[in-house]
Formats: structure tokens, sequence, C-alpha cells
């Protein structure tokens, strides 16, 4: 197959059942998520077994596949327990499973024979006698390594078989350490980073000290609020989708495990437009890049970077010199049902007051302002604002949304 022809996979994370639900509706052809153990994102809600079915019936009524994350690099005392939940995943049915360590990848195809196996960035895959080695295990997807350059993957797509799918990673936030072998947290704090539990010491404040002068900090500032030396940009690729198609890339993967419903419906349904202009004409994509440029930062990041996708990055590409995100939109909530007298149930996660000027996000590309014209509680009564996180309210706003619109407000 050409690699023109190859329609790739928009992959999308999710923490929850209401962020899967917002990946499907926003363009998502495959969502990722993590079981409550085994995954390399501990800290995430993460989903229980009643949410994962649920999640994976709404997904599939929808044409959507999930993939279940078990990528930790597992020690003795993992085993058993990993037996026993792919058991459990083989009832439930997702379409397929993301391993990274060899020991429960084979007690993955004992427990469940026929699950569809990609083997995780967190094994490092960087050529391609390694994509093919886990072909003849019976994988059938391989996810890149961070540290390729689209002429590596490239290399790589022409010396597998034709059947076999690439996966990268086209946006989100970047490890300092190699493709994830981490042991910054595990030294610092304890915590494995290789079994999920990632404190993220790389975007701690540090100091130089001198060795001869021990307690004498040296002033290396790089912004009034300290020095990040090892802060990653976050990647983004939505001006190269030509490109990652022309390297034979099958799925466009999105970082974001722990984020918010706002930030997965925003770029999944920029990269979903990006995409599918393209693949109608390299013309219109050309002339939607400053859609696509002004969507895409309105979601919270650290600036951009393109990695190593076009060689080594520099180090003022790699490294960013302040550990501020840009946040320019805030996420006020999801739209539920909307009854028959046009009030719109949300749960609110920010603030907000009758009279604000807000903004509908629907998943056709479309921004409707919009004003809140009343807010009612949910026994009915009138209040002016809503102070309290997670708290349900009907708003009547000066134009109706649908279910499964997002409401922000531009962070001023």
């Amino acid at each position: 197959m050409s690699e023109k022809n190859r329609k790739p996979e928009l992959l999308i994370p999710a923490s929850n059942l209401e962020v899967l639900k917002t990946a499907v509706i926003f363009g998502a052809d495959a969502v990722y998520i993590g079981g409550e153990a085994f995954g390399l994102r501990a800290k995430a809600k993460n989903f229980s077994k009643e949410d994962m079915q649920e999640g994976i019936r709404f997904a599939h009524e929808n044409g959507v596949k999930v993939y279940v994350t078990a990528n930790i690099l597992a020690h003795n005392r993992d085993l058993e327990g990993a037996r026993a939940y792919f058991g459990e995943l083989r009832e439930i049915g997702p379409d397929a499973l993301i391993i990274s360590d060899p020991g429960m990848f084979s007690i993955a195809r004992q427990v469940w024979p026929e699950a569809e196996i990609h083997i995780s960035t967190q094994a490092n895959n960087t050529n391609y006698m390694t994509y093919r080695f886990w072909w003849e295990q019976g994988a059938k997807r391989v996810v890149s390594a961070r540290e390729l350059s689209l002429e590596e993957i490239r290399e790589i797509r022409e010396n597998i078989p034709e059947e076999m799918e690439i996966e990268s990673f086209v946006h989100g936030a970047m490890c300092i350490s190699y493709s994830g072998r981490c042991l910054l947290s595990n030294y610092f704090t304890g915590r494995d980073a290789n079994q999920g539990e990632c404190t993220h010491p790389c975007r701690w404040k540090y100091a130089v000290m001198e060795e001869s002068r021990p307690g004498e900090y040296l002033p290396v500032y790089e912004n009034e609020r300290g020095t990040f030396i090892f802060n990653s940009r976050d990647l983004c690729m939505i001006e190269h989708i030509p490109e990652l198609m022309e390297a034979g890339i099958d799925s466009f993967k999105i970082e974001g495990r722990m984020k918010t419903a706002l930030y997965v419906a925003t770029v999944a349904r920029t990269y979903r437009k990006a995409i599918d202009d393209y693949l109608r004409s390299e013309e219109e994509y050309r002339n939607n890049l400053p859609w696509y440029r002004d969507e895409i930062a309105k979601c919270t990041y650290r600036q951009f970077t393109t990695g190593f996708y076009f060689g080594k990055p520099s180090e003022q590409a790699q490294i960013y010199d302040n550990n501020t995100y840009v946040s320019e939109y805030i996420y006020l909530g999801i739209v539920g049902a909307v009854r028959e007298d046009g009030l719109a149930r949300i749960e609110q996660r920010n603030k907000f007051c009758t009279g604000d000027e807000i903004e509908i996000m629907k998943p056709d590309g479309r921004n409707i302002p919009v004003k809140v014209e009343r807010i009612l509680d949910e026994e009915g009564n009138e209040v002016e604002s809503a102070p309290h996180p997670r708290q349900v309210l009907f708003l009547q706003l000066s134009a109706a949304p649908e279910q499964y619109d997002i409401l922000r407000v531009k962070n001023d």
C-alpha cells in the first residue's frame, strides 16, 4: 500500500469515562485507556471494570476502538496479578493491549491468544529488526521510540511487513529520558516511573552547587520562577501531517492520559480536521494551517517543538527555559442532557457567573460565543455564580448547546 494511501488512525488518550466519550465525539478513531493496574499512569484516575465496559460499549457504538495499557516493566510480584487481569480483559473485550515487557507479553499470549497486542514505546523500539522480532512473536503494531527521526521511521516502514503497523507520538509532553526509561523518580522519592508512579522530577526546580563549596548555591536563573534544566517543550506535529503520512505511520498518537476533557477535545478536533483536510486536498490543508495553529494553542501546553522528527533537536528546541504552562482557555464543563425547556446540564469544573461571555466548542470545529443567561442548581434555585467544582448545574445560554459540547471561557 502506498504511504499516501494509508489513512492514519487518530489515537487519543482518556483518563476516565467522561474524557473517553469526549475523545470519541470530538474525532478519535481509537482511544487508549488504563485500567486500575499495570499501566504507566498510576496517578491518573484510570478505569474501573464497570467504566471500561461502558467506555468500550460507547466507543464501539460510534465506530471507535479502545486499547488498554498494561505497559509497566513487571517484577516477579506483578506476574500472577497480570495473569488474572488479562483474563478479566478477555471478558471485557478491548480491541488491543499495549504492552512493553516480554514477560507480560508472554502471559497475555497464554491467557488471551487471539488478543491484538501493540508494543509500547517503553520497549525502546528504534530499528526495523526490533519491529520484525515483535512481528514474529505475534504483535500487530509497534510504537516507535520518541527519539526516531521521520527518515528512520520511513526506513523501518520499508523493511517490515506491509500489514505491520507503526504507531508514533505526534503531540504532547516529551520525556527527558530515553523513551521513558527514567530513574530520577525512583532515586529521589522511591516511586518507580517504570511501574507507573513517576513524580516528574524533571519538572522540579534545580540549583547548581560546586563540590568544594557545599551549601553555596550558584545563581543560575532562567526566569523569575527558577531554573528548570530538564524541562522539555511539548511535541506538536500539526503543521507536518504530510511528512508523517509519507513516512508510513499508521497511527498518530496523542500523549496525555492525565489531561482534561477540554485538552482532549481541542487536540482531537484539531488533528481530526487536519488529517481529513489533507486526505481531501493538500491545498485545503495548507490553507487551513492558521486555523490549526490557532486552535491547538487553545489547550494547555509548554510551547512546542517537533522533537526528533527532523533530526536531533538543538538545546533551544528541546529544552524549554521556563516551567510556565500556557493556558488560553479555562474548562467549564461538558454539556450533558439538554432538557425540553432548553436548560443544559453540566457538572461544573471552574467558576463562572450569570452574565459571563463564554464559548461553546463543538465537535465539528465551530466555536460559538454565548452569554450565560441563567444558572440553576439541582433543586431548581436560581444562582448567580458557580463556585463549587463538580457542582451539577442547569444553564440557559443565549444559543442552545447540544449534548457533549464543551463549555470554555477565555483566560484573561
